[in-house]
């Protein structure tokens, strides 16, 4: 990574400091590491199950895989027995790698122009992106053309402001303009909102001000080799399965200025006829959030959800 990168990721994720770890620029890339570290560290944690094994072992992995097996008390050998991953924003380059669809050193690459691109865009126009949990009242939309209404009034042209990430019932990250961010706080009970948080991120990621960085990712896309992945990876732009290198490609770069569409995702992924079992869940890299997501979008499959993080067991403990 740090040949790719040009720069030591390793000490920045470990040493930070923290505000340029938190960097788009950075964090893409350390998501993305730090993602494919978990996995490798879950495929020496689960011993191998004699004669269930199977040739082309994926060993790099992404940012959530199920692994369908139900062998008692046995621990299957995750990596081996997935059939399906999906990647939250970023970590859809590291579900890809696992999938055998692109290969480590490249999507790193395009990682890397993604988040500086994304950086950059950023930083041309004061906006973020705010989590809201509503009541079941709440209507997004309204509330969204409200908010840009206020900007026009401030003398904006052509405001932002739309639901960017799906994340469970009654909760949406909403991004745009700062302006129309803080009149939705201000106005939350208004909108029935019942809690709002900015989050600490520095633009209005998957909208339309984003556009900047859509040329430079497409760009570096057209020049990596992309396969066919070798199991079921969903897209967020749709919540579906890549079908084809043609449509990694063109959803890869789609996904920078579309909404996050997770919540319809874990519906897809999960969906099931009533009295079949549900997969073991991993969620690897850093942080728990899509786990917390997944117990609110099915109780069910979160029963059978576990985190690996990139980080030593002892120097978890540590910090």
């Amino acid at each position: 990574a740090e040949k790719v990168l040009g720069y030591d990721l390793l000490s920045l994720c470990l040493e930070g400091p923290r505000d340029a770890l938190d960097r788009t620029q950075h964090c893409q890339p350390a998501v993305f590491v730090a993602s494919l570290a978990a996995v490798e560290k879950l495929n020496h944690l689960q011993p191998e199950v004699r004669g269930r094994g199977r040739s082309g072992r994926r060993r790099l992995g992404p940012a959530r895989g199920v692994a369908e097996a139900a062998l008692g008390s046995m621990s299957p050998q995750v990596v081996e027995r997935c059939v399906a991953a999906a990647g939250y924003s970023v970590g859809e380059f590291a579900a890809l790698v696992f999938a055998g669809a692109l290969g480590f050193a490249e999507a790193l690459y395009a990682v890397k122009v993604r988040a500086e691109a994304m950086q950059r865009a950023s930083e041309a126009v004061p906006s973020g992106m705010l989590s809201v949990v509503g009541r079941r009242e709440a209507n997004y939309k309204f509330a969204c053309l409200e908010a840009r209404k206020h900007c026009e009034s401030l003398g904006i042209e052509n405001p932002v402001c739309t639901v960017s990430n799906y994340l469970f019932p009654d909760s949406r990250v909403i991004a745009g303009h700062l302006q129309a961010l803080e009149f939705l706080q201000e106005n939350a009970r208004q909108y029935y909102f019942k809690r709002t948080k900015m989050l600490p991120v520095s633009g209005a990621f998957h909208t339309r001000l984003m556009e900047p960085a859509v040329e430079p990712l497409a760009e570096v896309l057209k020049s990596i080799e992309i396969q066919k992945p070798l199991l079921c990876v969903y897209s967020n732009v749709d919540g579906k399965k890549y079908m084809h290198s043609k449509h990694i490609q063109k959803l890869l770069v789609k996904q920078v200025v579309s909404p996050v569409l997770w919540e319809q995702t874990m519906h897809s992924v999960y969906e099931r006829k009533q009295g079949t079992e549900f997969p073991y869940t991993y969620e690897v890299g850093p942080g728990n959030q899509l786990g917390a997501i997944l117990k609110q979008c099915n109780l069910k499959a979160w029963k059978q959800y576990k985190h690996v993080d990139a980080l030593e067991d002892e120097e978890a403990a540590e910090t």
